[in-house]
């Protein structure tokens, strides 16, 4: 557990928002066996996170900022809300003065400032930028905290953020817009890939059903290859491509200059350029 036991029933986590990225968090962290007492939910469907985690006490469970007890003092509020939602959400968070040490967004688009500019200039904050695998344990998270986060804070939110995957840090925020463009947003693009190949695969004879699951399995597959090999990626991609074969031919048009490489370079940079739009909304 390390520094997780300092999160108690006395200092616990405040989890607002209990979807599918709140769900994944709280699996992952009674899987870990935080202590299950130091954990409270905001949802205003509160219905279904009793039906899932059988285990929390109702005492737990708060279906508005107004039903938690003021005694509560988390040492962590992770907001794990829509962006679209977060106006709200911060209005109704500030008006219970409701206040804890640390305040964590998932929240695309959503800056450390514009926090700040919420709760005030006092106030420890990190913002993460998780991505959809992390519903299986497979995500990686990239955080950026501010001068009030101490280290211990951080190693905390470290673990915490761990039970959805990988965690990493950066120190410039700007670079946040990147990462929602590469990370945050990646897992579409290989499920796009995965549609290109199965529509490719059907234009060129295969049966639909059988050219969806060989599309499926083969980025599936080839994924977990990734995953357990020490070798590059590029290297990867030379262990299969026999020189004048059928893979060359196919890269050859893939690696032209028109090719996948420009086409996701131009389709990154207009990720990055609408995330900090959001981020100015």
């Amino acid at each position: 557990m390390g520094k997780l036991s300092a999160i108690t029933s006395d200092k616990p986590i405040l989890l607002v928002g209990c979807g599918k990225m709140g769900s994944a968090m709280l699996s992952g962290w009674l899987k870990r066996k935080l202590d299950i007492a130091a954990i409270h939910i905001v949802e205003p469907n509160i219905d279904h996170v009793k039906a899932e985690f059988e285990e929390l006490a109702s005492s737990q469970l708060h279906n508005s900022f107004e039903s938690i007890p003021s005694k509560l003092k988390p040492s962590f509020i992770i907001l794990a809300v829509k962006p679209q939602m977060m106006d709200d959400v911060m209005e109704t968070l500030k008006a219970s003065h409701l206040s804890g040490d640390v305040i964590v967004s998932v929240a695309a688009g959503r800056t450390i400032h514009y926090f700040e500019d919420h709760i005030g200039r006092s106030q420890a904050i990190i913002r993460a930028m998780p991505n959809t695998p992390a519903a299986i344990g497979r995500g990686i998270t990239v955080c950026c905290a501010n001068r009030l986060v101490s280290d211990e804070k951080r190693e905390i939110c470290t673990l915490l953020l761990q039970a959805v995957g990988l965690v990493e840090w950066i120190d410039d925020e700007s670079l946040m817009d990147a990462v929602t463009a590469l990370s945050g947003s990646g897992p579409a693009y290989v499920f796009a890939m995965v549609e290109a190949m199965a529509s490719a695969g059907e234009s060129i004879g295969l049966d639909p059903e059988l050219s969806r699951r060989l599309a499926r399995e083969t980025v599936c597959g080839s994924g977990a290859l990734l995953d357990k090999s020490r070798e590059k990626a590029s290297k990867l991609r030379e262990n299969v491509t026999s020189p004048g074969g059928t893979t060359a031919a196919a890269l050859d048009v893939l690696m032209a200059d028109d090719g996948i490489f420009r086409i996701m370079r131009r389709a990154m940079q207009e990720a990055k350029a609408r995330s900090k739009e959001l981020a100015g909304s």
